[in-house]
């Protein structure tokens, strides 16, 4: 077993755009483990529709 581990998740959100409006994207977060248990997000970033992968800096999460 590993102490260390760096593991990457993709999941489904809802973000909102300036300039799209509401959008449902594929959110994948690079996540740092210790022994297990998650520490740090080291990253996160999206895919768009055309296969560009753009940072999730300039889109905010949507409730």
């Amino acid at each position: 077993m590993r102490i260390i581990q760096i593991r990457r998740k993709t999941i489904v959100e809802k973000r909102y755009s300036f300039k799209m409006g509401e959008l449902i994207t594929k959110v994948t977060y690079i996540k740092k483990h210790l022994f297990g248990l998650p520490i740090k997000t080291i990253h996160k970033y999206r895919q768009t529709y055309y296969g560009e992968i753009k940072d999730c800096n300039n889109c905010m999460l949507f409730i």
